[in-house]
């Protein structure tokens, strides 16, 4: 008899920062659902409909909420919104952050960077995941089961570039928190995980990170769904003994010791 190796039959998944139809979070409510998953998604405009109409249409059962994720009380609405609309919270994939649609990424030095700046790149990046798994975890812990899958990036937990203080920081607090929890609500039945990503071919990528990509030992930027796919196993029933882990998906870059152009030393 065929075996399907995961399958989320029977369960809902919250997935934010869904909103950019080329983005990790969309392609990985996707592959939930397609899977079996009834997916709450989220983003801060209303092009999160647009994502919902797409996954409707390939049968899954979706839901999308307009929130600002770094304002606590519409964080605390959203987490009310989807236990009211669906009953329960099994997954929580905590995917937003980097830049709100229609604002730019501050790349300034440390000596020149503003408080506000670093109070923002804070908020947005490890604030917005503690504020939704803070409420989050409550639903999960009545359950006594839950998935959280956190987006980090190899920028802070293993690597950094200029101008990436603030937002380094950010992405390192996260596999801390990641690590904290995995250890306080494991014997709950809560397993809680980091995923690392490298260079990502997405709408947003600059020529500077596609030219980092290219220099990978896999020659290329990953395609968004290659780090979905690491993300929905860690929010499997099947990875029921790895908790307070950091999976790299970064084509093998944080391994070579050389990153230049391959015609000067391959």
């Amino acid at each position: 008899m065929a075996r399907s190796f995961v399958n989320f039959e029977g369960q809902v998944a919250l997935v934010t920062g869904a909103g950019s139809q080329t983005g990790i979070g969309f392609q990985t409510a996707m592959i939930l659902g397609e899977l079996g998953a009834r997916v709450a998604i989220t983003a801060t405009t209303d092009r999160i409909f647009q994502r919902a109409e797409e996954l409707a249409d390939k049968g899954i059962e979706v839901r999308a909420y307009i929130a600002d994720l770094m304002d606590r009380a519409q964080v605390r609405d959203l987490a009310r919104a989807v236990r009211q609309d669906f009953g329960r919270i099994d997954v929580l994939v905590n995917n937003a952050g980097m830049v709100q649609v229609g604002m730019e990424e501050d790349f300034s030095g440390f000596l020149d960077m503003t408080y506000e700046s670093w109070d923002d790149a804070i908020d947005r990046n490890l604030n917005i995941p503690f504020n939704v798994t803070k409420e989050v975890l409550p639903v999960m812990k009545e359950q006594g089961y839950g998935r959280i899958v956190n987006v980090s990036s190899v920028t802070g937990p293993l690597v950094s570039n200029p101008g990436e203080g603030s937002y380094s920081a950010a992405k390192a607090g996260i596999l801390g928190l990641s690590r904290a929890l995995a250890i306080e609500f494991g014997q709950d039945g809560i397993t809680v995980n980091s995923v690392l990503p490298g260079w990502i071919g997405t709408a947003s990528q600059t020529e500077a990170e596609a030219a980092g990509g290219l220099n990978t030992p896999l020659r290329r930027s990953a395609r968004a769904e290659e780090v979905a796919n690491a993300i929905v196993f860690l929010a499997s029933k099947e990875s029921s003994y790895i908790t307070g882990e950091a999976l790299v998906v970064d084509g093998g870059n944080t391994i070579q010791e050389y990153k230049g152009p391959q015609e000067l030393y391959y």
